[in-house]
């Protein structure tokens, strides 16, 4: 084992320069590839191929360019592989690659349930700097498959460091690979999509990384998971706890103002902190609970959590339930695939997004001020606009792609966003929609 903080001895990047596919090897972790031609097309790294032959060749020029100091590797359903040096626990992870663009967080990101099924690959080169410890918590268990990152892993420099990132990433049971290319794995998701991909550490022997690569290509994807039953919570309870700060750590909310029910479809904690902060006496329930067994806490609101998967697969049974709340004149607040499950109740539909926004500087344009905040974000799928009913406004829209990023309900009151507005990490622009939940409430 590697000690920590020592530079990686090489990178090694599939690169394709002209016509010639080659393992290419820089001198060290953070450098740059060092490029003989400017002409990268095709890419090596092309996230569908042709056929299951031409997948089969790519896999089998990759594994045989083999680097031997290579201790971990992230196999591509094309058949390309990126080889690197393993990290956290030892075996293999199947997910769906994407990237995102924060510079910080990256506990708070690894935490985050909205990752379920998926390997995060992080664009920012230094993570784990700061290490990790034990308030930095978006949830009480890791659910992303995987990570993937540029440099190896450095010994951490910050005072509230309890522990160094691999070593956190190893308890907690999540396979990561330092080492790679990320600029060309972001540029290879930005231009075809995110693809699916294993991620291994340890076993690189040609019986395990073909298993690998046999599960990359033949997997369906996140299209038609329900994952939101993974992530939630297997029963009803109470939260309390409000925001941290640097001062006094976590508070305690004593004295509640308003009653709320939070629909737990793999909820951040920052989120119910934020709610607690505001007074709420907040009740947390599963994501399969019923508009009956909601209203039975005799919410003043209810508010729709953040989670992972396809919203059409958690809507099954999540849209009727929201729907029964409306009915009840109940004030709703979703954000992120409660935002997507409120659309779906309100009648219109979800789509999968090419790339997805994943990263803590978007800017959304609120359209009825013409104000843009930056905005935390994480979702690969999104409310098609032009579903809306009449009675449904758009508020909100990506100022990246024009994605939309909230809406309001003109017969109900009700209203969402497609955005974290907790953040942890990312700005505080948004934190004025919890102020406006809570004047929702006590209309």
């Amino acid at each position: 084992m590697k000690p920590h903080g020592e530079p990686l001895p090489h990178c090694w990047h599939s690169l394709t320069i002209g016509k010639q596919h080659s393992t290419r090897l820089s001198s060290r972790a953070c450098a740059q590839p060092k490029q003989t031609s400017t002409d990268w097309s095709p890419s090596p790294m092309t996230a569908t191929s042709p056929d299951l032959a031409s997948q089969k060749m790519r896999f089998a020029n990759a594994l045989a360019a083999q680097p031997a100091p290579a201790t971990g590797a992230l196999v591509l359903g094309s058949g390309a592989v990126l080889w690197g040096v393993g990290l956290g626990a030892e075996g293999q992870s199947l997910g769906e690659v994407c990237f995102n663009t924060s510079m910080s967080g990256y506990q708070e990101i690894l935490m985050d349930p909205s990752y379920a099924g998926q390997i995060i690959t992080f664009t920012f080169p230094h993570i784990g700097n700061v290490g990790t410890n034990d308030e930095d918590i978006e949830a009480h268990q890791v659910f992303a498959r995987g990570c993937v990152l540029r440099c190896d892993i450095t010994r951490p420099s910050n005072f509230r460091a309890a522990q160094h990132l691999s070593d956190w990433l190893r308890a907690k049971g999540m396979i990561g690979i330092a080492g790679v290319d990320t600029r060309a794995l972001t540029r290879l998701i930005r231009d075809d999509g995110a693809p699916n991909g294993v991620v291994v550490n340890g076993d690189l022997s040609e019986a395990a990384m073909t298993a690998a690569f046999e599960q990359a290509s033949s997997w369906s994807g996140l299209t038609g998971l329900d994952l939101a039953k993974d992530v939630t919570t297997g029963q009803t309870y109470q939260w309390s706890q409000t925001t941290w700060s640097l001062k006094d750590g976590f508070g305690e909310m004593t004295a509640p103002t308003r009653r709320v029910v939070a629909v737990d479809f793999g909820a951040k904690l920052n989120i119910l902190r934020n709610l607690a902060a505001r007074g709420c006496d907040v009740t947390v329930v599963p994501a399969s609970a019923t508009a009956e067994e909601i209203l039975s806490h005799r919410p003043d609101g209810v508010f729709l959590s953040n989670g992972p998967g396809d919203p059409a697969a958690t809507g099954v049974y999540a849209a009727e339930a929201v729907r029964g709340v409306l009915d009840a004149g109940t004030p709703i607040f979703g954000i992120c695939l409660g935002h997507q499950i409120l659309a779906q109740a309100l009648g219109a539909r979800t789509s999968k997004l090419y790339q997805g926004h994943r990263g803590g500087n978007h800017p959304v344009k609120d359209l009825s001020t013409g104000k843009v905040e930056i905005t935390s974000q994480n979702h690969g799928f999104a409310v098609d606009p032009e579903s809306l009913p009449d009675d449904v406004e758009a508020t909100h829209v990506s100022l990246f792609d024009g994605t939309n990023e909230g809406i309001r309900s003109t017969r109900y009151r009700a209203f969402s966003v497609q955005y974290h507005p907790e953040a942890s990490p990312g700005p505080h622009d948004s934190h004025y929609l919890f102020d406006r939940f809570m004047e929702l409430m006590d209309a």
